[in-house]
């Protein structure tokens, strides 16, 4: 009775989409690289905060980034000496702390993180702030601010576009007299969180600060966030975009101040930044933690382990080559799993060196095969007075290859033995029962595939993919279930029978 093919039609495809979905997933979540060799870029962010000790306790406090939209924190350090560090996050605010029993005269500390760009995700929902602080202004400057407000409020609907027509009149190039009036005595940010808070808009002063490659003793921007539609969205004051610029780090939001410092005097901050480029891949692992999606990732087991695993989920890939030759091209082996074993057995060695070892040590070992089976041993001690007689023939070609100067010699010491033993016995039945020719065949077949698996298995690519997405190597198991219910002509057949095909009618 025909079986129907559908089932496995299905299972295949539902191999192939869970293993591009868990691969896509892992990229997205853990930023692995599809492709090996792919660079990122990181930036290196140092604070300096330099002041004067007074002689008694110190306290400094310094405001960090946390979470800065479109960048993540990966390392982050203090330099300070004879200082105590610690990181401290309260209300929300997450700050840098410094402290010591006793300094004087000038002191400098530093704070050091490493980040790195990431796409950036929707603005997140904020709970309301509570109403904005009173304003006080000077009798002439009430006036103006009354004029400015009146003026942008008469062509705005939103706490956005208020801010928008705000910043456009007080940076006008002819800003008339309300706003110079106003910019005489404060700065651009002030005047604007002023006039926002007098319209009942709720405020917070930002600071970011601009990356470029080797720059030193940079200042923080100021920026403005006003709350609108329960999200707080960003101005620049001076230009009244709200498009965060890609190579701004936003480091401060509102809360405390940036810098406080109790016990010292004639403070201050800077900050000098370097990029980098380190590998995508490394710098995906420095940035995984054990948790979530990456708890059964095995990059978290020993290296030995990892090691382990990296060669084993190579196999799939093997396996899917033996198949491919089988059943669509037709060449014979030695077996179905002497040709995957034949290629792990290159993969410790070398091709080259491995295929002439390989070859070498296989016709050295049947004629030696051939004389033990004219001893009559029983199998068991057949195949094991075989293993022994393999270990010297290797010693013997590892001595050779190092007393000629060859280097390669000694990668024979590592060739599986077992394998070898076994494929001499193996070809060694197979010469009795069906002729040396049929042994040339499989042989021959089994070296063609091993090959091939090889190439396969060295591909960095394939390498890569293999051990950083282990769920892609479903897609070899489904392309195995897909050829094994192939039935038609093999390509060796349809070169056999091709006389037929030029003698039809």
């Amino acid at each position: 009775m025909k079986m129907s093919r559908t089932p496995v039609y299905l299972i295949a495809l539902v191999l192939v989409i869970i293993a591009c979905s868990l691969a896509v997933l892992r990229h997205a979540r853990l930023d692995i690289p599809f492709f090996p060799g792919q660079q990122r870029s990181l930036w290196l962010v140092e604070a300096r905060v330099d002041f004067h000790a007074e002689g008694g306790e110190v306290t400094v406090s310094l405001d960090i980034p946390d979470s800065p939209p479109g960048f993540r924190v990966i390392m982050e350090q203090a330099a300070s000496p004879g200082y105590g560090f610690s990181i401290i996050e309260s209300n929300g605010d997450r700050r840098g702390e410094w402290t010591i029993r006793s300094a004087s005269g000038p002191q400098t500390l530093y704070y050091k993180a490493q980040v790195v760009a990431v796409e950036r995700s929707g603005e997140d929902s904020a709970d309301p702030p509570p109403p904005p602080a009173g304003v006080f202004w000077d009798e002439p400057q009430a006036t103006a601010a009354d004029h400015l407000l009146a003026r942008a409020l008469a062509t705005s609907s939103t706490p956005e576009s208020l801010a928008r027509e705000l910043i456009k009149l007080l940076t006008a190039a002819d800003p008339g007299q309300n706003a110079a009036l106003l910019l005489s005595t404060h700065s651009l940010v002030e005047a604007l969180d002023m006039l926002l808070r007098q319209a009942g808009v709720p405020t917070r002063l930002s600071r970011g600060l601009v990356l470029e490659d080797a720059r030193r003793r940079q200042q923080l921007v100021p920026l403005i966030e006003v709350y609108s539609r329960e999200r707080w969205v960003l101005f620049d004051p001076a230009t009244g975009s709200q498009e965060l610029p890609r190579n701004l780090l936003l480091w401060y939001q509102g809360g405390r101040g940036l810098l406080d410092v109790e016990g010292g005097s004639r403070s201050g901050v800077s900050f000098s930044m370097i990029e980098q480029t380190v590998p995508a891949l490394e710098l995906a692992r420095a940035q995984m933690s054990p948790t979530g999606f990456a708890f059964f990732d095995i990059q978290h087991l020993p290296i030995e382990e990892q090691s382990m695993f990296k060669m084993l989920l190579l196999l799939p890939v093997a396996a899917l080559v033996v198949v491919f030759m089988r059943i669509l091209v037709g060449l014979r082996t030695s077996g179905t799993f002497m040709p995957i074993l034949i290629a792990l057995a290159f993969i410790q060695t070398s091709l080259l060196p491995g295929l002439v070892s390989f070859v070498a040590i296989v016709a050295l070992g049947l004629l030696i095969r051939a004389y033990l089976s004219r001893l009559n041993l029983l199998l068991v001690a057949r195949i094991a007075v075989l293993v022994v007689v393999v270990v010297f023939i290797i010693c013997f070609f590892s001595v050779l290859g190092y007393r000629i100067g060859l280097n390669t010699g000694m990668t024979i010491t590592f060739f599986p033995m077992i394998i070898i033993a076994w494929t001499i016995e193996r070809m060694s039945i197979l010469w009795e029962e069906e002729g040396y020719r049929e042994v040339l065949i499989q042989g021959g077949g089994s070296l063609i595939v091993a090959v091939f698996a090889y190439a396969l298995m060295k591909w960095p690519l394939i390498n890569h993919l293999s051990f950083n997405f282990p769920e892609l190597n479903l897609i070899p198991l489904a392309l195995i279930l897909l050829v094994g219910q192939y039935g038609g002509y093999r390509l060796t057949e349809l070169w056999r029978f091709r006389a037929f095909e030029d003698h039809a009618p």
